[in-house]
């Protein structure tokens, strides 16, 4: 699944309770949707992609799509952008016990 129709995915189920309710909201037919989702989001048509991301508040970052923001990382590095040198050494150990714990399978 590319990164786009993951982060599509995770902030539907974040923000609405069903791929039906959101549907609704953004007023783009359920089988279309799901079809983003299924398919994956690139596929969809280039005004259907727009319309889900302004829905989910997602901005992209670059024009190759490497990377793209939800309004809760945009706080989170508008925060990070105002911390002094310890604060950024905190948050980053922080973020590596995390990412450890996350990703590797023995430490569950």
């Amino acid at each position: 699944m590319d990164n786009l129709t993951k982060i599509v995915r995770d902030e539907i189920t974040r923000q609405y309770k069903s791929v039906r309710q959101f549907a609704f909201a953004v007023d783009i037919p359920l089988s279309t949707i799901n079809s983003a989702l299924h398919n994956g989001v690139g596929g969809s048509s280039f005004d259907t992609v727009v319309q889900i991301c302004k829905t989910l508040g997602i901005k992209a970052l670059s024009d190759d799509a490497a990377f793209y923001l939800t309004e809760d990382t945009e706080q989170l590095l508008t925060q990070y952008a105002r911390l002094d040198d310890y604060g950024r050494h905190t948050v980053a150990s922080v973020m590596q016990v995390e990412y450890d714990r996350c990703t590797d399978p023995n430490a569950r």
